[in-house]
């Protein structure tokens, strides 16, 4: 184990299992050629804002009545189903040649909720391993500390993925000149001190074996997606507010399903979802995108740039694009009109699995 103190936040960097590189390693290897191809991969999505059972969905989509039903439910109640809220988590479940993996991709707002969501969908939250998380913001990582407390209560070991930037404080500089902080985010001793190991770095790396490949900073070349200009950030509650429209400690995440190609999660999209994919293009080549599943932060003041977005999107030819939490209406509806039945509303409560099988080969 190597630790080393990053910044007067606490952060520290901790390697250990769980497929890491050692430290210094990825200086000397190309870390996006090392990601392993996978047979399968099982997305279940634990947090969004949208609650409809009855949302148009891909095929390889199960309704949260279907799952809820399988995990035991007796009957269709308020109770048995789950609650949306502001934020995105996902539990991830990859296969590849009889080892299975299992992550989360952030944990959304509140904990109560979370773990209501996961009781209520049958998920054993002790067979979590790791978590990524995307960016620090209390809609993503609220329910960490309630996540990690469920996951070492039920036997598990987890490791939390995030890096120094994250732990900033956040607000937003309303149209008056006032500024509203928004909820502080865990700290990384905090998070150790409810049993994780965190892995705070700012560099990628892969994660679980080489099945999952987390991102380093993302690039931000296109010209319209300039980010939020009423975000703001400060390293403490004392120091001075700052512009922080990019939020660069943002991150993605990307699985290779064998035959299939890429499935990238953005969960926010505040590096602009074009720079995504581009980075994406730039880290793996000679695979295209297969879908692309997030939020894509373009709904309120961000709409102004939807025309923009769908048109970039175009040259990436992604089969499937699932939107979820700050996507948006008008989005979702500019980029169904465009891409037509390859685009569909993300649901809490949904999954959906992606394997080489004949409806996905009917799709290639």
């Amino acid at each position: 184990m190597v630790r080393r103190d990053e910044r007067n936040l606490g952060a520290a960097i901790t390697y250990s299992g769980n497929g890491l590189a050692p430290a210094g390693e990825h200086e000397m290897t190309d870390i996006s050629s090392s990601l392993s191809p996978v047979d399968s991969l099982t997305v279940d999505v634990l947090t969004d804002d949208v609650s409809d059972a009855y949302v148009s969905k891909t095929l390889f989509a199960v309704s949260e009545f279907s799952n809820v039903v399988r995990a035991g439910a007796k009957t269709i109640s308020g109770e048995t189903l789950l609650c949306a809220n502001l934020g995105y988590g996902l539990r991830l479940v990859s296969r590849a040649g009889g080892i299975r993996h299992t992550l989360l991709f952030d944990t959304g707002t509140e904990g109560a909720i979370f773990i209501r969501n996961c009781a209520n969908l049958g998920i054993p939250l002790g067979e979590v391993e790791s978590i990524a998380i995307t960016h620090g913001h209390w809609d993503h990582m609220g329910a960490l500390p309630a996540a990690i407390d469920a996951i070492v209560q039920d036997g598990g070991r987890v490791s939390v993925h995030v890096n120094p930037e994250m732990f900033n404080e956040r607000g937003v500089q309303l149209k008056s000149g006032a500024i509203i902080p928004v909820a502080k985010v865990p700290l990384p001793a905090e998070l150790e001190q409810h049993g994780a190991t965190v892995v705070n770095d700012p560099s990628e790396r892969l994660v679980l074996a080489g099945h999952y490949y987390y991102s380093g900073e993302i690039p931000r070349v296109t010209s319209f997606e300039k980010g939020r200009v009423d975000h703001l950030c400060r390293t403490s509650s004392d120091a001075p507010w700052q512009p922080d429209p990019f939020l660069m400690d943002e991150r993605m995440l990307v699985v290779h399903v064998r035959n299939l190609g890429l499935i990238v999660f953005s969960a926010c999209s505040h590096a602009g979802i074009v720079n995504v994919c581009t980075e994406v293009r730039n880290l793996f080549p000679e695979v295209p995108i297969y879908c692309l599943m997030g939020g894509l932060h373009l709904g309120g003041v961000m709409e102004g740039i939807i025309p923009d977005t769908v048109e970039a999107l175009r040259p990436f030819r992604i089969k499937y694009i699932i939107t979820g939490h700050c996507t948006g209406w008008r989005a979702l509806r500019a980029l169904a009109n465009a891409f037509g039945d390859g685009v569909s509303q993300s649901a809490v409560g949904t999954s959906y699995t992606f394997a080489y099988d004949e409806l996905h080969y009917r799709d290639l």
